[in-house]
């Protein structure tokens, strides 16, 4: 079901494996056409009360992830059944009044009213292009939101506006301190986004501070293989492959005690600046998350003409993709290169989603009184 790829030298001279995950189509997905999915994600999020705006946005956000990433890291339509549960319950509140509670020249802060996370940031990272503007940089906060999706998509929405973009969010306390084995931070994941010229795409960093989820423990749990021992700790605190050991133990942070470190800031430029929960606070009501977020986006501009920061700028490109690759077939690749380059496929040979999430998509389609319109790639006219 997945293939393994062999051991390459680190900087230290040691050797690490090295383990590339790849979809069997015939035992774990079905694939879907990329429109057919925008469009009942849409339906979906009507029917639990969005409105034409949250629908088409979260759909946006969820679809992404489905194209840039494995289904395993639990980013795409599997959040349908979060979005699901928690918009019945009140814990998202489906055409939310967000409210602007402060701004400045270069400031703000939203209140998202508990609304979706993907439109709170939306709306943030919007107002923060608008100010870089005119201000050159600008850093818009949110505070009592929902889980924001996926950092890079946030991020890629300035550098889609020529600007540099960086989004971050708090998230469920999921790593321990480095030193202690008790979850108190989440994976508070970044994404920074670099516009480029002549229609290129941007590069786009987005990765969580752990070294990987609970998603893909998950899935390689479901597919009976083992994880890196690197990936997580058991909850006393010892290394294991086992992932569902690791389970209720905390997630390892990329870097040892510098992503803590990461992280640990992450949680005080979101949670603690806004007003919102931080540490082990945040994520844990189910009825109210009181997720935090920052956006900030950068006019290169202010600092240089358009032209020239272009033309720096691939030129740092043109050295670091040339530099020598260890293994002659892996090449350098960019920050997101990957992930745009398998959305460009996927959206050729239809997007995979887990055939256990499209079981369930249908019970819930069902439930909600919408058609079950994901249509199989070989159906598409």
């Amino acid at each position: 079901m997945f293939e393994r790829h062999g051991a390459t030298t680190v900087p230290s001279g040691q050797q690490e494996t090295i383990i590339t995950y790849q979809l069997d189509d015939r035992v774990l997905v079905d694939r879907f056409t990329e429109s057919s999915m925008r469009h009942f994600a849409e339906s979906v999020l009507r029917a639990l009360g969005a409105n034409d705006e949250e629908a088409r946005i979260n759909a946006d956000g969820v679809v992404t992830a489905s194209l840039w990433w494995h289904p395993g890291q639990g980013q795409g339509f599997e959040k349908l059944f979060r979005y699901a549960r928690r918009m019945r319950n009140g814990g998202i509140r489906p055409d939310a009044s967000m409210r602007w509670v402060r701004e400045g020249v270069a400031t703000a802060l939203l209140d998202a009213g508990k609304g979706l996370g993907y439109v709170a940031a939306r709306r943030a990272m919007d107002r923060a292009i608008e100010m870089a503007g005119a201000a050159g940089v600008a850093m818009v906060a949110v505070r009592h939101s929902n889980h924001f999706g996926i950092a890079g998509y946030h991020a890629r929405r300035a550098a889609e506006a020529g600007l540099i973009g960086i989004a971050m969010t708090n998230a469920g306390a999921e790593m321990a301190p480095w030193g202690s084995a008790r979850p108190v931070l989440g994976t508070n994941p970044w994404g920074i986004a670099v516009p480029r010229g002549d229609g290129r795409d941007p590069i786009i960093l987005d990765m969580a501070l752990t070294q990987s989820g609970k998603g893909m423990m998950r899935w390689l749990q479901r597919a009976g293989l083992a994880m890196p021992d690197h990936w997580a700790l058991t909850p006393d605190g010892a290394r294991t492959t086992d992932p569902q050991a690791a389970m209720d133990g905390p997630m390892l942070p990329i870097g040892d005690y510098k992503g803590y470190g990461l992280s640990l800031v992450t949680d005080i430029l979101t949670g603690v600046l806004t007003g919102s929960l931080f540490g082990g606070q945040v994520f844990q009501d189910d009825l109210d998350y009181d997720v935090a977020h920052t956006m900030i986006a950068v006019s290169t501009d202010a600092f240089m003409p358009r032209a020239r920061f272009e033309e720096r700028l691939e030129a740092l490109i043109a050295e670091v993709l040339t530099a020598p690759p260890i293994d002659p077939d892996r090449r350098v690749q960019l920050p997101g290169e990957a992930e745009q380059r398998r959305a460009r496929r996927r959206l050729q040979r239809g997007v995979p989603v887990d055939r256990k999430t499209v079981a369930g998509l249908r019970e819930l389609a069902a439930d909600l009184g919408v058609a079950f319109s994901l249509r199989p790639v070989q159906d598409a006219g």
